[in-house]
């Protein structure tokens, strides 16, 4: 009879599943309420799902009742595969086209994020990408992202353009009257600098904005 997770991936193939059945094998022990599979299915329940679970933080997880630091580390580390297989490629190299590639990339590692994330991607001059580097986390205000910030890594590679990026957790990818002012201040320092902004993408969980196609005065250069 076929009544465990392992035994039943091996003959029926891991489509074949529930979530409950998956994560327990992630888990592989349960805690003092049940085995791994009631154990997951617990955790399922109290976050309303695999996509609610995607977005609890560490320290949450670890506080759930028979978590330890193993079992959230093995969740954790399959939530991060997880959204790396499903990402775009936008690796030292590639050529950005369009915000819909940075859109591609970003989407899956930044639609459970709680906080705002703020991203610069590092262009040589044919618009390949170099590096990403993480410039702030947190609410976006002017001080938060500061053109030296921004800037300071593009210089240091140095990159001959940059594209920004962040997420909107609410889902909305609608631009704020305080993403449009940072968007405005960060590619006037950019023409100063001699390194333009090429485009500011807001990712979200229902889509983009593309600033450069929302701002009718864009000029970089």
């Amino acid at each position: 009879m076929l009544d465990r997770p392992r035994e039943r991936l091996v003959a029926l193939g891991p489509e074949a599943l529930s979530d409950a059945e998956l994560l327990a094998l992630l888990l592989r022990t349960g805690g003092p309420n049940g085995d791994a599979v009631a154990l997951a299915a617990g955790l399922l329940t109290a976050y309303a799902g695999l996509h609610g679970l995607a977005r609890a933080a560490p320290r949450e997880l670890a506080m759930a009742t028979g978590m330890g630091p193993a079992k959230c580390a093995s969740l954790l580390a399959a939530v991060e595969v997880g959204r790396r297989l499903a990402a775009g490629r936008l690796e030292p190299g590639a050529r950005i086209r369009g915000p819909g590639d940075v859109h591609a990339h970003f989407h899956p590692r930044l639609r459970h994020a709680t906080q705002e994330r703020f991203i610069a991607v590092l262009l040589d001059g044919r618009h390949r990408v170099i590096r990403h580097a993480l410039v702030s986390q947190g609410t976006l205000t002017a001080s938060l992202v500061h053109p030296r910030e921004v800037f300071r890594p593009a210089l240091r590679e140095p990159a001959a353009a940059v594209v920004l990026v962040h997420n909107h957790p609410s889902g909305d990818p609608t631009p704020s009257r305080e993403d449009v002012e940072i968007t405005e201040r960060l590619v006037e320092a950019g023409r100063i600098l001699g390194v333009p902004v090429i485009d500011h993408v807001v990712v979200a969980e229902r889509g983009f904005t593309s600033l450069r196609e929302h701002l009718p005065d864009w000029d970089p250069a």
